[in-house]
């Protein structure tokens, strides 16, 4: 009984990593950024608070989103300035990268203690799937920082909201491939 009442339910992946997303979108379409800022705070802390109740932790990436989240948003309602919320996903995203690539440099592949239990892949595997990773959050800060410096505020949250997550989804899906290579039998520790 104990167990299933651990058990997370299917709804809350999707509901703590796009719900403050998806309230960030429909808020700034009604009332403006700052209040968008407000609304994401708050969903994010909503989300942590969810994944506290039903998985009894906390996810480190989601904290350290939360963290981002919460100093950049506050600067951008106490400073009344959306810079700060912009600058966010930059943050988050080079954060990301500088860590995966650090770990690399030490032979650690933090992408497999996060995603092992998805893919089941041979070392080799791991450091050319991390090492990819960690570009493509680089290249995506930088592609934030061109985004919001010359384009309206309307692009730029359009560009948060679908852009970044649609680049991702396709850089992704494009390392097929390579999984695929370096998939190993999990029962037998052998690769295909």
């Amino acid at each position: 009984m104990s167990d299933l009442m651990h058990r997370a339910p299917k709804w809350l992946k999707p509901v703590t990593e796009y719900g403050p997303l998806v309230a960030f979108f429909a808020a700034y379409w009604y009332d403006g950024i700052l209040t968008a800022t407000a609304v994401i705070m708050g969903a994010t802390v909503v989300s942590l608070a969810l994944s506290l109740i039903f998985e009894r932790r906390i996810p480190l990436m989601p904290l350290i989103t939360a963290v981002v989240v919460g100093v950049f948003g506050g600067l951008t309602i106490y400073l009344e300035d959306d810079t700060f919320i912009k600058m966010k996903p930059t943050i988050v995203q080079v954060a990301f990268g500088v860590i995966l690539l650090t770990g690399l440099a030490f032979g650690r592949s933090f992408l497999k203690n996060l995603m092992g239990s998805a893919w089941a892949m041979d070392d080799e595997g791991w450091r050319k799937l991390t090492l990819r990773f960690g570009m493509f959050f680089l290249v995506m800060a930088a592609i934030n920082e061109a985004v919001w410096r010359t384009q309206t505020t309307d692009f730029w949250v359009n560009f948060k909201v679908f852009g970044i997550i649609g680049l991702t989804l396709v850089f992704a899906m494009s390392q097929a491939p390579l999984i695929s290579r370096h998939q190993i039998d999990e029962e037998s520790g052998d690769a295909d």
